[in-house]
């Protein structure tokens, strides 16, 4: 298998072209092996990563930014922008804290410090050798999950995260010693030793995998209740409607049944309030046109695939995809000219769109006669 011609040139790859220290590194390779295409490339070099940066940016025409204290570079080229990390070794001062790093590592010992044994594996850019840790291809090829050792979910909880993640992306199980150690550090409290903000990135990233597997996954060993309090109660099939009529959002949201502190997770705040407004929605049920306009007109499009979700789907569907967009044949220029002013042009707009959505409205003169209480 090449998955050198397989990865190709992409213009990251061609900057880098002779660089004999340089690995393709993680889900990119497991992507490769798996016959997938890889959402990111990540680049590891085994001794100064800067100095590579700095060729790699004169063969691109790019700029670099430099790290040398962390031992990483950004390359800005007018195509193109990524990253380089000189292979390291990484320790823990408590659960939870952000590692310590120490460069100077070989690429062996930088694998060692991944999450996953399927993510511990390297691709020489120079020759398509592959790099893997003990037991990392066989858990690729089987389909299984194990982290690397014992304290890995006591050192960064976060991979409790992923760990649903990879599993819902990739299809893959937990196996048995590492899904002991995931229902451990989940009862032990491990959640609490994170900050909220990398949780919150984490599971922004969770909302944005295949749907409902990912969301299923958090109930594992109450995961998702630890995060997120006792008022997550995912439902398949709701979870399933609700992303296929609003995207993720409204997939999360429909997990929800109380308040949540997405704030401590650090959402942005148009996030936060979206997903509260449609945690909140109560079951969709069929009515009129005029109906479903008076109820959704000023929600987000993820209220009412909620409340579809919820309820009647076939009510959020004809909101979502008919009734909200019909337009009047009239606008505010029309009321003004007419003599109305101020908030009467609003409330004249409104009584025009019941009319045209009740059918007694169709065209510009009715419309208009509807507006002025004709």
């Amino acid at each position: 298998m090449d998955l050198l011609a397989r990865l190709g040139r992409p213009p990251a790859v061609a900057a880098l072209d002779g660089e004999d220290a340089v690995y393709v590194v993680g889900g990119a390779v497991r992507d490769l092996l798996l016959g997938r295409v890889p959402h990111e490339i990540d680049f590891v070099v085994e001794g100064d990563a800067v100095a590579v940066a700095h060729r790699a940016a004169d063969r691109a025409g790019g700029r670099v930014t430099a790290h040398e204290r962390f031992g990483t570079a950004t390359v800005t080229a007018p195509d193109v922008t990524f990253d380089l990390a000189g292979a390291r070794r990484e320790s823990y001062e408590r659960p939870g804290a952000l590692p310590d790093v120490e460069l100077g590592a070989g690429l062996l010992e930088d694998l060692a410090r991944r999450d996953f044994t399927v993510n511990a594996i390297a691709l020489h850019l120079t020759d398509g050798e592959l790099v893997w840790l003990p037991g990392a291809e066989e858990d690729l090829r089987a389909g299984v999950l194990r982290v690397l050792h014992d304290d890995s979910f006591t050192d960064d909880p976060t991979r409790l995260l992923r760990l649903a993640r990879y599993a819902a992306r990739l299809g893959f199980e937990p196996e048995e010693r590492t899904d002991r150690l995931a229902a451990e550090a989940i009862a032990g409290g491990a959640l609490g030793t994170v900050t909220g903000s990398r949780l919150g990135a984490e599971l922004r990233l969770l909302v944005r995998e295949p749907q409902p597997a990912a969301l299923l996954a958090l109930e594992r060993h109450g995961l998702g209740r630890a995060l997120l309090g006792d008022g997550f109660a995912p439902d398949e099939r709701t979870v399933a409607t609700a992303h296929e009529l609003g995207g993720d959002l409204a997939a999360f949201a429909s997990t929800l049944a109380g308040d949540t502190d997405l704030d401590r997770l650090a959402f942005p705040a148009g996030e936060r309030d979206v997903i509260a407004r449609a945690a909140a929605a109560a079951p969709a049920a069929m009515g009129s046109d005029r109906e479903l306009w008076n109820r959704f007109r000023r929600e987000p499009p993820e209220v009412a695939a909620v409340a579809g979700a919820r309820g009647d789907p076939d009510a959020a569907r004809r909101w979502l995809e008919e009734v909200r967009h019909r337009r009047l044949a009239i606008d505010g220029n029309d009321l003004v000219a007419a003599g109305l002013q101020g908030p009467a042009v609003g409330a004249a707009l409104d009584a025009a769109t019941e009319a045209m959505l009740d059918g007694r409205a169709p065209g510009r003169e009715e419309q208009l006669a509807a507006a002025l209480g004709a």
